[in-house]
């Protein structure tokens, strides 16, 4: 598996990939009914570095990074990472987590957060500890998920 920067062209496999999540409404705090050229430009907006996890010339997943705030804050990046239904439970977004630890130190960050980690998404925050990250913040009630209700968000965070 290599781990590239997407290009223009991977625009529907990231698509294919980032629209059932964002549908499902689990674990992303976006409109669920947001249209495909929406969620393109989200995940691709050119203030971001956005990635795609490519086998044989198939994209199981994507990610990108930003730094998580303007000005004075900019030395602390934030990545968001899907990964395709069809490739759950291969390591996809363990590999995309220790590339974007990489790429964030070769670009100068001073460290990793995340902003919002839902914490009904247990996969997720078990695999965000396992390479390091600490919980330092619970917000109460704070994601509505269509199956749960009002749960909690986390942030999570790693100096680099």
């Amino acid at each position: 598996m290599i781990i590239r920067k997407a290009l223009p062209g991977d625009a529907s496999a990231i698509a294919a990939i980032i629209l059932p999540v964002i549908r499902e409404g689990t674990t992303y705090a976006l409109d669920p009914a947001m249209s495909e050229a929406e969620a393109l430009r989200y995940w691709m907006d050119p203030a971001k570095e956005t990635f795609v996890a490519e086998e044989d010339g198939i994209v199981l997943g994507t990610y990108y990074m930003r730094p998580n705030q303007a000005g004075g804050g900019d030395h602390v990046c934030n990545c968001g990472y899907m990964t395709a239904a069809a490739a759950m439970g291969r390591g996809i977004a363990r590999r995309m987590c220790a590339h974007s630890l990489e790429h964030a130190r070769s670009r100068g960050y001073r460290a990793m957060q995340f902003n919002f980690v839902v914490s009904t998404n247990t996969r997720a925050v078990h695999l965000w500890q396992s390479l390091g990250f600490g919980l330092i913040g619970r917000l109460p009630g704070a994601f509505r998920d269509p199956e749960h209700g009002y749960v909690d968000a986390l942030v999570m965070y790693q100096a680099l």
